[in-house]
């Protein structure tokens, strides 16, 4: 199920495009440039949300102080703005190029599962460059599927869509992903992005996570459950500018006979210690406690 786009835009969209895709085919250390002439613009300049930043790093490491915290601060910025180059490098990089920045560990068990005719589910957060992960189908050749929830903005949903079915991802909405689950028959992995609060908040979705009590999304778990499908967590750090390693870490194999929250509670578990492992790699400019 490829993602579908029109076969003609706008001028103005198509001049856009075009332009940003002569932009993506610069050498990567003038868009590393470009990045860190954003950091200097954000962090220095205009202060782009450094003060929920700030909050958020400071509320989830209590046991830091301001010294550890400031540097946490900085390096998430550096990091935030190498993956807007890097995203913006995806448009027209090749498969080898892009395999090659994604060093991957223990997938084994996965290809395992597909082949005894399961479905997996790789739950993630927003951790290291998560937008470089487009690439994994072509590394281990399964049918794939990203699970999104469409942009407000149609242009910027067209080209993050282009962006992601690049190498073999097929994109599908959260709306239709569950039927989608329950009636493909071929055994295949579903990617989710975990860690987004959920529209409708009520106590069932509150976990403490990083020492708050968090509303997280409890899709995963429910889909897991309803399909028996086996549970992955997709373990990601930025191991040099550019370099990506991400390890597959199980959650659940025989999802059908977990107690409630038990999925919910160990993905959470796991994606703290991914962000302890790489504090300044997980997304911390959204607003997601109160207080």
């Amino acid at each position: 199920m490829k993602a579908c786009f029109p076969h003609q835009t706008g001028i103005f969209s198509g001049f856009l495009y075009l332009l940003i895709y002569l932009i993506s085919r610069l050498p990567m250390p003038v868009l590393y440039g470009f990045s860190s002439l954003a950091y200097h613009l954000a962090y220095h300049l205009l202060s782009y949300r450094k003060m929920v930043v700030i909050q958020n790093i400071s509320r989830a490491f209590p046991e830091k102080k301001y010294g550890e915290i400031k540097i946490i601060v900085s390096n998430f910025y550096r990091s935030f703005c190498d993956n807007m180059v890097e995203i913006l490098k995806a448009i027209s990089a090749t498969s080898i190029q892009q395999k090659d920045k994604i060093k991957h560990i223990n997938f084994e068990p996965i290809t395992n599962h597909i082949k005894a005719g399961k479905h997996v589910i790789a739950s993630m957060g927003h951790c290291g460059n998560w937008e470089l992960l487009n690439i994994i189908p072509f590394i281990i050749k399964l049918e794939s599927y990203a699970v999104y929830k469409p942009l407000s903005a149609k242009y910027m949903d067209r080209l993050l869509l282009k962006i992601r079915s690049r190498f073999g991802m097929n994109l599908i909405t959260d709306k239709v992903v569950i039927k989608h689950l329950l009636t493909n028959p071929n055994p295949s992995i579903y990617f989710f992005l975990a860690d987004q609060s959920p529209t409708i908040k009520d106590e069932s979705s509150k976990f403490m996570f990083l020492h708050q009590p968090t509303y997280l999304f409890k899709g995963v778990e429910k889909l897991a459950r309803k399909t028996n499908a086996c549970v992955f967590y997709l373990h990601v750090i930025k191991i040099a500018r550019g370099r990506y390693q991400v390890e597959c870490k199980e959650i659940s194999t025989n999802s059908s006979h977990t107690a409630d929250k038990e999925i919910s509670q160990n993905y959470i578990r796991l994606l703290e210690q991914n962000i302890r492992e790489n504090p300044s790699g997980w997304l911390w400019s959204h607003k997601r406690w109160k207080g």
